[in-house]
Formats: C-alpha cells, structure tokens, sequence
C-alpha cells in the first residue's frame, strides 16, 4: 500500500525542484559534452599561404564527458560558413582534438580540412560547432582585443 503515498509525494517533489530551482537532467547532460576549447585565428609569423602557416590556423575541441563522442556528420564552421564535416570520428572521454586549416594525415588529435587559403578572421570571427542535424553545441568568438588565440 506504499503507492499511494508515492503518487502524492511525486508532485511535491516536483514543486519543490522548481521553487528551489534544482533542474533534473539526463546522465549525458550531467556527464559534460563537446566544447569549443581553444582557437588560434592567427598563425604565428607572415600569412604566406604555405601549408606550415595554414596548420597553425587551428580550432580544438573538448570532451568535457566521461565517454567517447562520436562527432560523425558534425559541422565546424566560420562566419562565413566555411564549413569542415567530420568523418566518421569520435572523441575520446576527456581529450582534445585539433581541427587544422592546411593539408595533413588525420589522426586521433589532429583533423585537416585540406585547404589552401585561410578561414579564420584575425580582425573577429565565430567558430560554431553543429551537430550533424544542425543543433548548435557550442561556439567561440574573438575580436582584435584578442591577440593571435583565444581560449573560449
């Protein structure tokens, strides 16, 4: 006969989460996610189009979770919508991944988008990270008060 006092206790539960503001999430949302961690807009030296100079353009992201991600079908994209889908890749629980603007082998932690011309603005730009659906997960932005990086 216990029911009865459960069913009536559940909406005060209920009440109570809302008067003190306690939200109720899911484990993936308590576990963390992906970020937008850290973007170098401005490679260090002369902007001279070598694939040196466009490799230290780069965006890395974070699992902040406590499991691997799979980032299959994601976007990360400028202002301008330039736009680099991810393959069929997952991020480790609690690593970084590097998404370089020039030519390379992609790894574990470095990505290329195989291009030869930058996509960064170092006057101000927004790094936007989507799911393969669209739904935005996190973004950065910077203006010249920053200097070549930022943190996000």
């Amino acid at each position: 006969m216990r029911t009865p006092h459960i069913r009536a206790a559940l909406p005060a539960l209920a009440g109570a989460a809302l008067l003190t503001g306690t939200v109720l999430s899911t484990p993936a949302q308590a576990a963390g996610g992906v970020t937008v961690y850290h973007v170098w807009f401005d490679s260090p030296g002369t902007d001279n189009r070598s694939n040196a100079s466009l490799n230290a353009e780069w965006v890395q992201i974070k699992n902040t979770g406590g499991s691997a991600v799979s980032l299959k079908g994601w976007i990360l994209k400028d202002a301008s919508n330039h736009r680099y889908v991810f393959k069929d890749v997952r991020i480790g629980a609690h690593k970084t991944m590097k998404v370089h603007t020039g030519r390379g082998t992609d790894t574990a932690s470095d990505k290329f988008q195989n291009r030869r011309a930058y996509v960064w603005n170092n006057t101000s730009d927004t790094a936007t990270l989507t799911r393969a659906s669209g739904a935005k997960v996190d973004s950065c932005s910077w203006t010249t008060r920053d200097p070549s990086d930022k943190y996000c």
